[in-house]
């Protein structure tokens, strides 16, 4: 009887031995996923509505991509920012309005035709001035015999008037900065024609590449920079206003007019720019209005000059606020 049930009892043990172990995996199977589904009722509960549309645009396939910006603002759960893309130079940087594409592409195009109408108007002024230049030299008789010495042009920096010496006619005597009185009444003359234009005017004086003596004390460079001088006082004192006088400077034989032969008598010479307002003054946005009100097609006949633009005394303007970078 006893042997029968020892029997039985090995045969029942077999089984549970076999399987011990497998319950404890299943086990913490579970307790990882309540452990989960507990994190996700926690995040739900602390994100804000925001922040869940985002996740859920984000895993939704058919709406565009989140963010594109690498800047560290508007990505999932990267916070939201009213100020510009980029690193942060300041905490209280003003709020810009985003700009239509359309609205600027309507700015840019009126920028653009605005310039190109104020460029088409200055060209037109800078080219009444040269003719008049030249009718008042060929029609004075004592000038007469000078208008082979200026030369006119139009080059990216304005209205260029070049008084040169000629061989056998000089405007200033030899190595000296005192003007023949010829000279003088040249630059009169073209100083009462420019005189109502608005450009300011820059002056340089240049020479050919005669040396003087060796360790003398005064050179070509102070030369050039009296010879331009000189003509300045003469425009100011023929009614020039001292405010449009943008610089004066000597160049010495450093920008010969005849490059093959650096002691041509042309290289001596004064030279008169009108400078472009553009480089010289530029007009800040809130004037493109009274410009482009000055600026009117009906201006633009021939002959006719249009009317001067006032600029700004300080068209720059600084930047309100103190700049800080981390």
């Amino acid at each position: 009887m006893s042997q029968d049930n020892s029997i039985k009892i090995e045969l029942i043990k077999l089984p549970y031995a076999h399987y011990g172990g497998a319950w404890k995996v299943a086990y913490a199977d579970f307790v990882t996923a309540m452990m989960a589904f507990f994190l996700l009722m926690w995040l739900l509960n602390v994100t804000t509505k925001e922040q869940k549309n985002a996740i859920s645009d984000y895993f939704n396939p058919s709406q565009a991509m989140v963010s594109k910006s690498t800047s560290g603002a508007g990505g999932v759960m990267g916070g939201l920012t009213m100020s510009p893309e980029g690193a942060m130079a300041h905490n209280k940087n003003p709020i810009i309005p985003p700009q239509d594409s359309k609205q600027r592409k309507r700015g840019d195009n009126s920028q653009s035709a605005l310039s190109k109408k104020r460029e088409a108007a200055e060209k037109k002024r800078f080219e009444n001035a040269a003719e008049k230049i030249k009718q008042a030299i060929t029609g004075n008789k004592a000038l007469a015999e000078l208008s082979k010495n200026i030369l006119i042009d139009i080059t990216p920096e304005g209205l260029r008037i070049q008084i040169v010496d000629q061989e056998g006619t000089s405007m200033f005597p030899s190595g000296s900065a005192k003007m023949f009185d010829k000279t003088k009444l040249l630059l009169q003359q073209i100083t009462e024609i420019i005189l109502d234009m608005p450009n300011e005017l820059s002056l340089r004086g240049h020479t050919d590449a005669t040396r003087y003596s060796k360790g003398a004390k005064y050179t070509n460079w102070e030369l050039s920079a009296d010879r331009a001088n000189a003509s300045r006082r003469v425009i100011l004192d023929t009614g020039m206003p001292a405010e449009r006088m943008n610089n004066v400077m000597g160049k010495a034989d450093t920008l010969p007019l005849i490059t093959d032969n650096p002691l041509d008598p042309r290289n001596r010479r004064i030279t008169l720019i009108l400078l472009k307002e553009d480089t010289s003054s530029p007009v800040p946005s809130d004037m493109e209005e009274i410009i482009e009100d000055d600026y009117q097609e009906g201006d633009l006949y021939e002959g006719a000059t249009p009317p001067p633009v006032k600029a700004p005394i300080n068209p720059y303007r600084k930047t309100p606020g103190a700049v800080e970078f981390p």
